[in-house]
């Protein structure tokens, strides 16, 4: 929240309202581009930037993050409006902003803490593949295929579309340029990167088109009040419909992590107050509840302009409040400005933001180092390719909690031999049926023919399924003139 000892300062202010005009150029393409990706007008991208701002900048939480519609979230929002149309888009997402009132202020946001790393990454980088995978199709102006398999399937026939057909070509000669300005511009001296890249590029990709008298697809503009759909009752009914129950709980979760690992993110940049979990999901989850009641995008707190907002030097809330300022004014004032940037140019700006999601260069000291949380990331990334999004990441989970019990349940099996014959066996660790087959397999490897004592004191933990298993072996081990295995707990 903003303090008024904070507004009382010029100094702060003045530098937190320079912060904040950096965070509105960086914010503005990437709105739009993402409400355009997601496929709802260009306008709904803008509603929850001003959200994000005017509303969840004054929430306690993070004092630094910025909040808007996100790549993360692009992939889910475009599957549900093609599924349930954009009529239902507002119920689904004021649903998730109230699952996450509840989810923090019954204080889990500590929890989202848990989630494996792995699986946050694999989530990202097979988002960020999908995103790619969409918009390349974008930049050439043609629709792209509906499932990730079959967007992999039509890179061929997009690739000789793109060299026959002179509009295709020219679109995604526009989206190329955009990308090429985005990678180039963080190597140009610090004085030329006062502008921030994506707005840069997508500027340079309409001067572009302009100068040359091209006709490339753009946004189709009808101003901010016309964008917004208030739901009526028959859209908020539909949210008894389970599939619709499953993208709630999709948006509520994945929103949420994104936000708190962004937050963590943020935390390490700076030496101001650290972030309240629990108040900061709380603060996304009354900011997702606006944005659903009026029919706009999910948001999520994003790195990107977080980022942005630090390194341009701000200290407090004020920067992100009058980021979503700036965005109103731009929506109000100059809505036909959005309506001459062609879409190839926010399609590149969102193939780059898609390979960003993508962890290609840790993804390689990760193999060396930590072979099962690579294997982890890679699963849950083709498996969100493959399938669909909240699919992916279930799986990911599963295998997450999988991979944790295996990794805990090390149980070892040692056998020495006493004056006389008698063969001690003990298990030291934890005795879980997931080690089962191999324990089972060393003992029934012991003598027949000899007393054997099965010592079990040295165990931390012996599930049900263990224990029945090693009574069972223990009675019918030995032959019938050798007294019974015996069993020490």
């Amino acid at each position: 929240m903003i303090s008024a000892k904070d507004l009382k300062n010029p100094h702060v202010v003045r530098r937190d309202l320079l912060a904040s005009l950096v965070v509105f150029l960086v914010a503005l393409p990437l709105c739009v581009g993402v409400a355009v990706a997601s496929g709802v007008p260009a306008e709904l991208g803008l509603v929850t930037g001003i959200v994000g701002g005017l509303v969840v900048g004054l929430l306690p939480g993070s004092k630094l993050q910025v909040s808007g519609p996100a790549a993360g979230l692009t992939v889910l929002v475009f599957e549900a409006v093609k599924e349930f149309g954009l009529s239902t888009l507002g119920p689904i997402v004021l649903a998730a902003g109230l699952l996450q009132v509840v989810l923090g202020l019954a204080r889990f946001g500590r929890w989202f803490r848990a989630i494996s790393v792995s699986v946050v990454q694999g989530m990202l980088a097979g988002i960020g593949l999908i995103i790619v995978l969409g918009q390349v199709y974008a930049m050439a102006d043609l629709e792209q295929p509906g499932s990730g398999l079959a967007k992999l399937a039509g890179l061929p026939g997009l690739a000789i579309d793109i060299v026959t057909d002179q509009e295709a070509l020219t679109a995604f000669g526009l989206g190329a340029g955009t990308i090429a300005v985005l990678l180039l511009w963080p190597k140009l001296p610090a004085r030329a990167r006062v502008v921030p890249a994506p707005l840069a590029a997508v500027a340079l990709a309409t001067a572009v088109a302009s100068l040359a008298g091209l006709r490339p697809a753009v946004a189709d503009v009808n101003g901010l009040l016309n964008a917004i759909d208030l739901p009526g009752g028959a859209e908020f009914s539909r949210l008894a419909d389970v599939a619709v129950i499953g993208t709630v709980l999709a948006f509520a979760l994945i929103a949420s992590a994104e936000s708190l690992f962004s937050a963590a993110a943020i935390d390490r940049m700076h030496d101001g107050p650290r972030t309240d979990y629990d108040k900061e999901l709380v603060a996304q989850g009354v900011g997702n509840t606006i944005c659903g009641a009026l029919g706009a995008l999910p948001m999520t707190a994003v790195i990107v302009r977080s980022a942005a907002n630090v390194q341009a030097g701000a200290t407090t809330a004020l920067s992100r409040v009058a980021h979503g300022l700036w965005l109103l004014l731009f929506a109000a004032l100059l809505p036909a400005a959005v309506g001459i940037i062609p879409l190839a140019a926010l399609a590149g700006v969102l193939v780059h933001a898609g390979c960003k999601l993508v962890p290609a260069k840790e993804f390689g000291p990760l193999w060396r180092e930590h072979r099962g949380e690579a294997i982890l990331l890679a699963i849950t990334a083709i498996a969100i390719v493959v399938t669909n999004l909240f699919e992916g990441v279930v799986l990911g989970l599963l295998l997450a909690v999988v991979k944790s019990a295996w990794e805990t349940s090390h149980v070892q099996l040692t056998t020495h031999e006493l004056t006389g014959g008698r063969v001690v066996v003990t298990l030291t660790g934890n005795a879980t049926f997931l080690r089962l087959p191999r324990i089972l397999e060393q003992l029934e490897k012991l003598p027949q023919d000899q007393p054997i004592e099965l010592d079990l004191t040295g165990l931390r933990h012996l599930d049900h399924a263990c224990r029945v298993a090693l009574e069972n072996w223990a009675r019918r081990h030995n032959n019938a003139e050798i007294e019974p295995v015996t069993i020490r707990q």
